[in-house]
Formats: C-alpha cells, structure tokens, sequence
C-alpha cells in the first residue's frame, strides 16, 4: 500500500523532516489510524516534528496541495477525533515532548503538547503544585490531547476542566500562520479570547505547539466519605445540598444501582443501595476535619442508608478501589460498550438516571451510569454484543433515546471526552442554525481551506437542525 500525496509534497516534508519525522511506511501509519473509539483509518503519511517552526512548514505545505492534517496525541480520545477518515498527514507530537519551563512564582508551566499528563504531575509534586486536569488515562494521555477535548476528571468539580487551566497558547492555524494567545497571566481582559477558544476545539481550528497552564498548591491533606442512598433521586437531592453549600468537594462521584449491583457481583464489599457518592475534601491538616464534617452534613438527608468515612490514606484509598475496579468489571458484561460522558443541569441528575433505566428496560440492555455528579456529567455505557445485529441496533437506538433526553433535561453532548465524529450530527439537534453558522464562520476564518481535521465536531451543511 503506497501513500497517495502529491510527490512535490513528499519531497518537501521529507526533506524538513527527514526519516525519523517523516513517515510513509505501512507500518507507521497504520499504527497512527486509530484511537480508543476502535475507528480506524489509514493515513497516507504520519508526520512527527520536533518543533513550532516544522509544524508551521507541515501546515503550509498541506494547504499548498489541499491536504488534511489531523493532529494526534496518545489516541486515547473515544470520538474518532484523530482517526484520519479522509486519509492526509497525521501529524503526532510525541517527538514535541518538553517541559519548557516550571514557574512555581507565576504558578505555570509551559509544556510542548507530547507531555504526558502524568509526566507534568510527577515533574510538579517536588514543588508542591500539580496540574488540575485528571482524566482517567492521565498516565498514557498527552497535555495536546487534552487541550484538544477540554479534558475533565474527578477534581473538576473544585479546580475546573482543561479550559480553565490554561494561561496561554501558541499555535498553527489552518493557513499557516502561527498565533499567540495569553501568557502567564492570572487576568487578561485584552482582545478576543482565542486560547480558550482553540481549547476544545479538537484540532479544527490551529495545532497546538505550545501551552502556558494554570498551575494549583497541592494540598496538604485529604479526607473522604462513601455515602449510599435509598435511590438515585435521594443521592441526586443531595449532589445538589453538597453544591449548594460553601465548602466545595474536591471530588464528587456518582454510581447508580447497577453500578453497584456489578461490583458485589465482582465481590466488592459493597451493602445493598441504589446509588452511592464518593466525596472527597482537601485541604491543610486543620482545616480538614470542618471540611468534612460540612460535606457529611449535607450529604445526610432523605434516603441515606449509610456513611463510612475515610480520615486517612489508606482508607481513602480503599474507597476510590471501588470507583477504579468499575471500568474492568463493565467487560465482564459483554464486548461492545457505548460510553457517552453527557451532562445535565445537577437538579436534572435524578430525572437522567431514571430516564437511563427507562432506555435499560426498553432496549433489554444493561446500561450503566457513573461519573462526576457535582459537575452533573456522567458515563453512560451501554453495553452490547457487537456480534449480534439486533442488539447492535438496540444499542443505537439506545444512544440516540439517551443524546434526545439529554438534551430535553437542558443537558450537552459532551463534559469531557469532546464531539469527534461520533457525536457529529447531534450537533445540529444540540445547536440552532444561526449558532452552528457562527462556528461555521470561526472554522473559516482560522483553517480557511478547512484542512484540519476535517469531518469532524461540525455537521455537514446539509443536515438539518432541530
């Protein structure tokens, strides 16, 4: 299988590049095809600079020819988002892997987007700091990877998602051009905010090449408590008491019936309830014995059966064992598995778990649902045999009962794991006309020839919205 570019492209890139950044075996690019959503699709070359000036040469020269740029980091995204579908240059940064710089005054890093996650934190804990963004793959996961998605996790809900981290950019837009946007700088109110707008964009609209995070003091302590409920409108009822009063979780953490159902079955030592929350406190060692008990407090209420405090490590690691042995146990169900990480308003988590037992029962498939309740976005996963045709579609019918209720709650598509591919054409249910000709008009302005990445988070022209 031979690569179907221009050979003046060929040439070019491999001359900047040369052999090491410059990739047109079968073997590269196929392994650079696919990510975690099990799509693939062959590149016809995978590109691997090591810096700003030689993803500023890749971008240019592909829209010399009018070719696509899909901008990859560890492939651990779920939505398609880097699989390259209609073929191109793959451009991954792995090679683009520096931390820059730690500024523990500013209290910032600037990072080249090849960092893994988890190498920024082990870098950071020396100096008392850590990054917020704690996605469940921080370990094999890229900081471009999660600019690209505006990646979330478990701390969101005290100290914000990918977005609200970051400080400033510096990246390669669809012409070529190479912008800069904020720096390490806690306000800036000076022109329009691109860097939080790039953020997220999934690489559609500039390649990131360069990033300025919003750093955070590691707390000195922490403490937490597994309550469990009656049902999931008591635990739900009292997300919303948690949120509403001052001392806010670092962690809040949802598993609905079946959830909990799975790890007795898997022999997790878990009582008989119908929903439980994880909720975690940080802070100094003298502040955090109030912390909880403000957080114990409001999680106590209607429908609550039980509480176990965890006051020191080893407790409180045995209580996140259950949330980390939850993922391993869904494949013991069956292969295939529809993860969709949707939001709603917290005061409409109640109305989504019942809604998602409705589609359970209607579908006759487990579906089970866990995730960040005080941010009120959870993990559907509709589990099915991707085998058997009938339960296929019964799944797909199901995504789509779950993306209409979802919507109906005042809800979105997506809290963490971004629009890729296979969220696409909600678009255009999630979004007015007017509001998608907006981003249509963003899209142009910064990959005028609409090379990067193209196909995916905006629906084609021609699909209706509403």
């Amino acid at each position: 299988m031979t690569s179907a570019l221009p050979e003046p492209l060929l040439a070019e890139l491999s001359a900047v590049l040369g052999p090491q950044g410059w990739r047109v075996d079968e073997g590269a690019r196929r392994a650079h095809g696919g990510d975690d959503s099990r799509q693939w699709s062959m590149p016809d070359a995978v590109a691997l600079p090591r810096d700003r000036d030689q993803v500023v040469a890749i971008v240019r020269a592909c829209r010399a020819h009018r070719v696509p740029v899909v901008a990859r980091g560890a492939g651990t995204g779920t939505t398609a988002a880097a699989v390259p579908l209609q073929g191109g240059v793959v451009v991954s940064f792995a090679r683009m892997d520096r931390i820059l710089q730690i500024l523990p005054d500013d209290r910032c890093a600037i990072v080249e987007p090849g960092v893994l996650n988890g190498q920024l934190q082990q870098a950071l804990q020396p100096l008392g700091l850590f990054w917020a963004p704690d996605p469940s793959s921080f370990e094999r996961c890229t900081i471009g990877g999660n600019l690209a998605c505006n990646a979330g996790g478990p701390r969101a809900v005290k100290y914000g998602a990918t977005r609200d981290n970051v400080l400033g950019l510096v990246a390669v837009t669809g012409s070529g051009e190479l912008i800069r946007c904020g720096g390490p700088l806690t306000k800036d109110a000076t022109g329009y905010d691109l860097g939080h707008l790039i953020v997220g964009s999934e690489g559609t609209l500039a390649l990131i090449v360069e990033a300025t995070l919003r750093l955070h003091p590691r707390p000195a302590a922490h403490a937490g408590l597994r309550a469990f409920y009656r049902d999931a409108a008591t635990a739900a009822a009292a997300v919303s008491r948690l949120m509403r009063q001052p001392q806010v979780p670092a962690m809040l953490e949802f598993m609905d019936g079946s959830a909990l159902a799975l790890l007795r079955g898997h022999g997790v030592a878990l009582p008989e309830a119908g929903a439980m929350l994880l909720v975690e406190a940080d802070g100094s060692h003298d502040s955090l014995p109030d912390a909880l008990q403000a957080l114990a407090d409001a999680a106590a209420g209607e429908g609550l059966l039980e509480v176990d405090v965890a006051a020191d490590g080893v407790a409180r690691d045995r209580m996140w064992a259950a949330r980390r042995a939850l993922s391993p146990a869904l494949r013991t169900i069956a292969p295939g598995k529809i993860n969709e990480d949707v939001v709603v308003p917290v005061s409409r988590i109640a109305d989504l778990v019942a809604g998602v037992e409705a589609l359970a029962a209607a579908s006759a498939l487990p579906i089970v649902a866990f995730g960040h309740a005080g941010n009120g976005n959870l993990h559907v996963n509709i589990m099915y045999h991707p085998d058997d045709p009938a339960e296929a579609a019964r799944a797909a019918a199901a995504t789509e009962g779950l993306f209409e209720l979802v919507l109906r709650l005042g809800g979105t598509l997506s809290g963490e794991h971004g629009i890729g591919v296979a969220k696409r054409d909600w678009m255009a249910r999630a979004f007015d006309a007017p509001t998608l000709a907006a981003m249509r008009a963003v899209k142009a302005a910064l990959d005028p020839d609409g090379i990067l990445n193209p196909g995916k988070v905006l629906p084609p022209a021609d699909v209706a919205c509403g």
